[in-house]
């Protein structure tokens, strides 16, 4: 038999979450909680399998009590946040799942509550595309990030023209330049001068495409 806990602060969610388990072969809904610190205290005294958790909930949240839950149990996270900073987080954090409302039916919950019994993970596919994207996101600045400092090192850009590269890519006028690096315009104007020079490059377009990889 699997022990489930659910951790809601919605009433109307809990007992819809509870309907779909409690109609499984195999599996019983043991306790229910309506904010992290409580379901610390009901995961302690139940010990359940798996933990079916909120995110956003007063007195404590999803994430802040994810650490110690996860510690007693796995822990499905369900909620309706798909943003990758969450989801990132509450995996780092401990959750062997995640699960994001209206995008998953009784089924999946099944499946996805035997997975995280058995110690397997289960990520729905919302919450697995937000995390391949910022995983490749990631890949590619850390890619963008090798291929400027080969540049640098190709061309000897010091690193305050690093600087002055970073702030052009970003669309800065010379002034704007100016006031984030707290130099005087001529020195900004000097610096891109020399950059344009060492790159091999006739104007700012040129010199962007080129730090930022795409020439």
């Amino acid at each position: 038999m699997i022990d489930v806990l659910v951790v809601d602060d919605n009433p109307i969610v809990r007992a819809a979450l509870r309907g779909y388990l409690d109609g499984l072969d195999g599996v019983r809904v043991v306790a229910e909680a309506a904010d992290g610190r409580e379901a610390v205290a009901r995961a302690l005294a139940h010990r359940p399998a798996v933990t079916l958790l909120d995110h956003r909930m007063p007195v404590a949240d999803g994430l802040s009590a994810l650490e110690e839950l996860s510690r007693l149990t796995g822990v499905l996270v369900i909620t309706s946040d798909a943003g990758a900073d969450l989801i990132g987080a509450m995996l780092r954090g401990g959750a062997r799942g995640y699960l994001v409302h209206g995008a998953f039916d009784p089924d999946e919950l099944r499946r996805a509550v035997l997975a995280v019994a058995a110690g397997q993970g289960w990520l729905s596919p919302v919450a697995a595309a937000v995390a391949t994207a910022t995983v490749r996101a990631q890949a590619s600045r850390e890619d963008l990030a090798e291929r400027q400092e080969r540049t640098l090192a190709r061309f000897r850009l010091t690193r305050r023209e690093r600087d002055v590269l970073d702030l052009l890519a970003e669309g800065l006028s010379n002034a704007a330049i100016a006031h984030r690096l707290l130099l005087t315009e001529k020195t900004v104007k000097n610096h891109l001068h020399h950059i344009f020079t060492k790159l091999g490059v006739s104007g700012r377009m040129e010199a962007v495409l080129l730090w930022t990889g795409r020439r």
